[in-house]
């Protein structure tokens, strides 16, 4: 493992599954690792169980509900009033939900965490990655990304055709438009930002599914990834000296493929970033 020494990491979604997984791996390659929960007494069990696996007390938590603007402006605060450096920023918070709710803030709550929130914490963040550059950004997105659409005239469903796998294949769209945007806008500036599919991976974020897809989901499970692999491959992008200098990708097992053709267009990725900023304000 290469070592991190000096760097400073900082993962979203970091209590359970992928994110815990990553952050563990990360402690272990000597990062300062600032890892990022909703619930405080799911947070602190994790940082309890980071340190003792890593070994390695350099390891902070901050809580963070990715369903509140006002949450993650506090968060970015917190960041840069502590951290006078950040080399990595992973981006895995997630959420799903059978039928459609809306956050405190009225946005719609699958399209608020998985996106809006990768694209306010993100931003917010930028100047102090730009100036720890060389800095990578990791978004975990999905292969159902591919499924997704990007209907600006009902991009939150409240106009009705709500549907789990439809608002969770949008937002995860979202998240590959963002990354190629992103790492256009950041050309030059020593920041370098991708995405990935983690793989399909057996962890609780599909336990709000309808209860007729949840004995489908226990079948599937047997056949998923472990959160250790998906895990892995959130570090491969974060650390790897393969994927150096390499920005805008999006990867399936540790390989760059391509994503979906809609995911290509420019026109629709300008329009995604701008109305992202006009709802985050």
């Amino acid at each position: 493992m290469a070592s991190l020494a000096g760097k400073t990491v900082l993962v979203t979604g970091a209590n359970s599954g992928i994110g815990l997984e990553a952050c563990v791996k990360l402690a272990r390659m000597g990062a300062q690792v600032i890892m990022v929960a909703r619930d405080p007494k799911k947070g602190e069990a994790a940082l309890a169980d980071v340190k003792t696996r890593s070994g390695s007390q350099a390891v902070t938590l901050l809580l963070c509900d990715f369903g509140s603007k006002e949450a993650i402006r506090a968060l970015a605060t917190e960041v840069l009033a502590k951290h006078p450096r950040l080399d990595v920023l992973v981006n895995n918070a997630g959420s799903v939900s059978d039928k459609r709710q809306v956050t405190t803030d009225g946005l719609e709550q699958t399209f608020a965490v998985n996106h809006l929130g990768y694209f306010q914490l993100t931003t917010l963040l930028l100047d102090r990655l730009v100036a720890s550059a060389p800095s990578r950004i990791v978004n975990v997105a999905s292969v159902g990304h591919r499924r997704g659409t990007m209907d600006f005239d009902n991009l939150q469903f409240e106009k009705g055709g709500y549907g789990i796998m439809k608002a969770y294949g949008r937002s995860k769209l979202g998240n590959v438009l963002f990354t190629r945007e992103l790492a256009r806008r950041l050309a030059g500036k020593g920041v370098t930002v991708n995405c990935l599919h983690p793989g399909a991976v057996a962890t609780n974020i599909w336990a709000r599914a309808p209860m007729l897809a949840k004995p489908i989901l226990a079948i599937a499970k047997l056949f998923m990834v472990t959160p250790e692999e998906g895990g892995d491959r959130i570090v491969y992008l974060a650390t790897d000296p393969a994927v150096e200098g390499q920005t805008g990708g999006y990867y399936e097992k540790n390989r760059l493929v391509e994503p979906s053709p809609l995911s290509h267009d420019a026109t629709v990725a300008e329009r995604l970033w701008q109305v992202s900023a006009d709802l985050v304000r």
